[in-house]
């Protein structure tokens, strides 16, 4: 009897480390690079096309843009990754 719950007892030690273990080693998140944005100096009228403004963005040394509301008005919005 007495050999079974030192048995039991190991056991049950045993599980709670592997439990603990793996608790350990939960996924880390990742960090994304945020996105910053600058309004386009370069582009005019409405921007309704967001390879347009893309390629404004690039004559502004910016790598991407995208179109963005704005005040009730569709502008372009060169982007960075800050």
């Amino acid at each position: 009897m007495a050999l079974t719950r030192r048995m039991a007892a190991s056991a049950l030690l045993l599980l709670l480390l592997l439990v603990a273990t793996e608790m350990g080693t939960t996924r880390t998140k990742t960090a994304e690079a945020r996105d910053c944005l600058s309004q386009s100096h370069k582009f005019k009228g409405a921007c309704l096309s967001s390879s347009n403004c893309a390629g404004v963005c690039r004559t502004e040394n910016f790598p991407d843009g995208e179109c963005h509301t704005h005040n009730f008005a569709r502008k372009c919005f060169c982007k960075r990754a800050c």
